[in-house]
């Protein structure tokens, strides 16, 4: 298949772009107007060196407390080379490969607007880099979230010179011998380059679009998931009704209940006589909760958007106004919260799925004890409430905020910084464990339906029920769960966004 040709400008990358860059069958280029502001920013920062008497910080000056330290014309490039390779100290797991590859477009983006002083060549081979599938090993631990995401722009950055590791065609890498056996000659970094490419907030950046972009696609699948639980507890349909969401017109809270409506519109379930005049908060405020997380989501997204087509390093370079500007955009903080409030949307939908997921196990409607034919003999789906609770339970520690902490650095030059790289690999935890508590209550919602047969859901949940089974089929016996979870997560991962349109 042909890649799809994406070219970076002044224009703003939205999600829609972000989700095709996720996919990887993309070639990305810098626009020509984007490649003439690059080299104006370098030629405009070279008459500035040669012609200013006045220090540049990080350019003719040291870093952080060391910015009192003056480097002499001939020691500019040993500056920047030093400056990457003393700060790649990342530790921790891996950062995985397609948040990396994020990590480059979004850099050469911040970078395309012309106010950082690089050389063209330094932006390209970051979407060479990307277009070539070389993905740079980095680590999740070493940033503070300020000062921009210090060690892991380091690590992606020690490729573009040769040096460190990276993943290339399934397998790690020296990059030397990558380098040696590709033909690539490594970069030599220019003046400014090495701060312009580790100031900046692409690690937070990165983490925090690609969990936006997975978690808009697993809540809509929680709504649909949430749908077959509502039939398989035989609830009512009422706290649905849109004249109730109309006088709380909160917008996630209606479009829940309308596309609640609309997945089971059609249920034989659901339009028969009900014996009980409420269904338990997990099923009958599902608009209100699942409504409050995906407006939240909203927020946070908006927040990511504008941050991606910014600039984030230090010093700026403003051509027009004649300045170089010393300042802070590299400062995680509008990051850091939302990720920390990320973090929350996304457990407050585990948290209502298990507690539906444990009352279809509890016997409860006419449905047998653990969702088993001979319970005693089989304990059924009991342990899949308890899998659930203790990722419900992880969450909730996860969703100690990162933000409100910091702790000084560089001698106290940086005394406040965001720990937003915290906050951005906490979320793609929860992120992950989201996936799963809603893989746990499908597998027990599409067991419990079983028991209401020969009555009939909606088309659209028959469908997609019926897709299921050709990955999961209904437990007679007791069995080993672990092989239908895992199926069940990858079918989510597969199959589900084919359900939701």
């Amino acid at each position: 298949m042909a890649k799809q040709k994406i070219q970076i400008s002044d224009k703003t990358i939205g999600y829609e772009l972000i989700e095709k860059l996720l996919d990887g069958n993309c070639h990305v280029s810098l626009s020509k107007s984007a490649e003439k502001k690059i080299i104006a920013s370098r030629k405009f920062l070279d008459q500035k060196i040669k012609s200013s008497k006045v220090a540049i910080y990080g350019v003719t000056t040291g870093f952080g407390s060391l910015y009192d330290k003056s480097i002499s014309g001939h020691d500019l490039e040993e500056l920047q080379h030093n400056l990457v390779v003393s700060h790649a100290v990342g530790m921790g797991d891996e950062v995985p490969s397609e948040i990396v590859k994020l990590m480059l477009v979004l850099k050469a983006q911040s970078l395309s607007y012309g106010y950082s002083g690089v050389e063209l060549s330094t932006v390209k081979r970051l979407l060479d880099f990307y277009n070539k599938d070389i993905v740079p090993v980095v680590y999740e631990q070493g940033s503070l979230g300020a000062s921009g995401d210090l060690a892991p722009l380091a690590h992606m950055s020690l490729p573009l010179l040769g040096l460190g590791e990276v993943h290339y065609k399934g397998k790690k890498h020296s990059t030397s011998r990558l380098f040696k056996k590709l033909k690539i000659k490594p970069l030599k970094l220019k003046s400014k380059e090495g701060v312009a490419l580790l100031n900046g907030t692409q690690f937070m950046s990165a983490y925090g679009t690609y969990c936006i972009v997975k978690a808009k696609k697993l809540f809509a699948l929680a709504d649909l998931i949430a749908a077959i639980s509502l039939d398989a507890f035989d609830c009512g349909i009422s706290p649905f009704d849109a004249a109730i969401q109309a006088v709380r017109p909160h917008p996630g809270q209606v479009s829940t209940a309308a596309n609640i409506r609309k997945i089971l519109r059609g249920s034989v379930m659901m339009s028969r006589k009900k014996s009980h005049v409420q269904d338990p908060y997990s099923f009958r405020c599902i608009p209100q909760v699942h409504g409050a997380s995906k407006d939240a989501l909203d927020h946070i997204a908006r927040v990511f958007q504008t941050e991606i087509n910014s600039v984030t390093d230090n010093p700026t370079v403003f051509i027009k106004e004649n300045k170089i500007i010393s300042a802070g955009n590299f400062h995680g903080q509008p990051l850091a919260i939302s990720l920390d409030f990320l973090c929350i949307t996304m457990s407050e939908i585990c948290s209502i799925s298990e507690r539906r997921t444990y009352k279809l196990v509890s016997g409860q409607r006419e449905l047998p004890t653990y969702l088993i034919a001979n319970p005693g003999l089989n304990s059924g789906f009991m342990m899949t409430q308890y899998l659930a609770a203790s990722i419900v339970s992880q969450n909730k520690q996860l969703c100690t905020p990162a933000s409100v902490d910091t702790i000084d650095s560089s001698n106290g030059q940086e005394d406040h910084v965001s720990m937003g790289a915290n906050a951005a690999t906490k979320a793609h935890r929860v992120l992950q464990n989201m996936e799963t508590v809603l893989a746990i209550e499908l597998f027990n919602a599409a067991q419990a339906l079983e028991f209401r047969r020969p009555l009939r859901s909606s088309a659209l949940i028959e469908h997609f029920v019926a897709d299921y089974r050709k990955r999961v089929s209904f437990i007679k016996n007791d069995k080993v769960m672990r092989r239908e979870i895992l199926n069940t997560v990858d079918f989510l991962k597969e199959k589900g966004q084919k359900h939701i349109g």
